[in-house]
């Protein structure tokens, strides 16, 4: 079974809510990462994220802009990263990682290959950020064939028709943006997280990953009430920044993710 669906299988059957964390890998070193994802797993954690760092990162705030000049400054690649999971693997680490990528570094990859080497490697999910919905097709039956889920994302500006389509072919999880505009940390939660999640869980039983401003454990305790996992990714990867190549950088940040995991995990029904 697929790492990312044992998983929410496992807390459904438990009555908890998950955490996904998000880290920019190569951030600020591909060793680092490895050290993080192994302290992460340890920390509770349900689903590791991956950001593939790319050079026009669109979608996100200047916290995961950064994370990503780091990280290519540092020297990582696609190939590099599959590397880093492949003998994260063979170290025995079970934690389910998604790639979260925009898909130029992919279709330079070469789409085909990229597929089935992130699936050898021991990647469980793919999330193509910027994959416009009607070219979504080819890449969408390669997926369909492999062991791989496709993480889809629902905006707040979805339409309910393009819901209901995103939720008929969702697998793994579905990753509701619950804000408009970039990545970045927020004062407040957005005020409708509680409408959409319902209006998407009308259409699908495929859990529901609420993420995009979420930096505190009090919010990420708010959000899990809502859905079936909690995604937080700024306010990890500021951590990193600040701490940067401080000796202690991963236990830090491993607590800090730990109260997330802790305030997320007491929020079941």
């Amino acid at each position: 079974m697929n790492r990312i669906d044992q998983k929410f299988a496992d807390l459904r059957a438990r009555g908890q809510k998950g955490l996904v964390a998000y880290i920019t890998a190569g951030d600020p070193d591909l060793n680092a990462t490895k050290r993080l994802a192994v302290a992460m797993e340890r920390a509770g954690v349900d689903v590791l994220e991956l950001g593939v760092p790319f050079s026009d990162p669109l979608a996100d705030g200047v916290v995961n802009q950064q994370a990503a000049d780091r990280a290519l400054k540092s020297g990582t690649t696609l190939p590099k990263i599959l590397d880093a999971v492949r003998a994260l693997r063979a170290d025995g680490c079970q934690i389910p990682v998604v790639l979260f990528t925009y898909f130029n570094p992919v279709h330079r990859y070469g789409v085909e290959k990229f597929v089935a080497d992130a699936e050898t490697a021991g990647v469980d999910g793919l999330l193509a950020l910027d994959l416009p919905a009607d070219e979504v097709g080819p890449w969408e039956k390669m997926l369909d064939g492999s062991g791989l889920r496709q993480i889809h994302l629902i905006a707040p500006t979805t339409t309910d028709e393009r819901i209901a389509a995103i939720a008929k072919r969702a697998s793994g999880f579905i990753y509701y943006v619950s804000r408009e505009g970039v990545t970045g940390m927020q004062q407040k939660l957005a005020a409708n997280i509680a409408t959409m999640t319902a209006k998407i869980h009308k259409h699908t039983s495929v859990p529901i990953a609420v993420g995009f401003g979420i930096s505190t454990p009090e919010q990420a305790r708010a959000v899990a009430q809502h859905a079936e996992a909690v995604v937080v990714g700024s306010a990890i990867v500021d951590r990193i920044a600040k701490l940067g190549a401080a000796p202690d950088m991963v236990e830090q940040v491993s607590a800090f993710v730990k109260s997330l995991v802790e305030a997320v995990k007491g929020s079941g029904h």
